[in-house]
């Protein structure tokens, strides 16, 4: 009877030490895993492509501002325009702009300034919008799938009558898989979302900073 019972426990501690890896967790979670995976995906996507385009924009030569004002106060529009172009970022397309309306009234070369840098930060915060989609419907697609999944589990516990304990204590943990990873698909993209924003804020910083500094250089006389 010792041994019978040594035997026993040990089998049981053998069963509470099995573990299970994350890759099977995700295939017992059944169909509606799917939508989630191909969410995570298109939420990475978003946000290493926006984090890429977002770095770009905000790295300007910090030369880029003294030579556009050395040259604009020496009067070389067109050298001006030139050190512009050959800066791919939303501040030298603003700037250029501005160039562009030299002669006319500053109020109304700062609001072409303001309306190329609403365009900018349009462009910027291109497809972002998914992100916070996805971190509002990943989540509800994980519990839906919790739901489904227990009204399965009870079903099939009604027509077998096994209501022990292992059963649904099974059936339980299948089905909470999706909810748990609707909530890290959908923390994620929150997460993501948000750093995002914050690096689109130091980018139009950056802008208003240059459109200020650059209407200053029009105040400055003409070398």
């Amino acid at each position: 009877m010792v041994l019978l019972q040594i035997a026993t426990d040990t089998t049981a501690i053998e069963s509470a030490q099995e573990s299970i890896s994350i890759l099977e967790l995700a295939s017992k979670g059944g169909v509606i895993m799917y939508p989630l995976a191909l969410m995570w995906i298109i939420a990475v996507y978003i946000f290493v492509e926006r984090l890429l385009t977002i770095n770009k924009a905000g790295r300007v030569p910090e030369s880029f501002m003294n030579n556009v004002r050395n040259l604009v106060e020496r009067g070389d529009i067109n050298g001006a325009k030139l050190v512009c172009s050959q800066n791919d970022t939303p501040i030298a397309r603003i700037v250029e702009k501005g160039i562009a309306r030299i002669g006319k009234p500053i109020e109304n070369i700062e609001k072409a300034m303001e309306n190329i840098g609403r365009l900018e930060l349009y462009k910027l915060e291109k497809n972002m919008v998914f992100l916070t989609i996805i971190a509002g419907v990943a989540p509800m697609f994980g519990f839906l799938g919790t739901i489904a999944g227990m009204i399965q589990t009870f079903f099939n516990i009604s027509i077998t009558s096994d209501i022990t304990l292992g059963t649904i204590a099974g059936g339980i943990y299948v089905k909470m898989i999706t909810s748990a990873t609707g909530l890290i698909i959908g923390i994620m993209a929150y997460i993501g979302y948000s750093y995002l924003n914050a690096q689109i804020d130091k980018v139009v910083n950056k802008m208003e900073g240059a459109s200020a500094e650059f209407i200053d250089v029009l105040h400055a006389p003409v070398r």
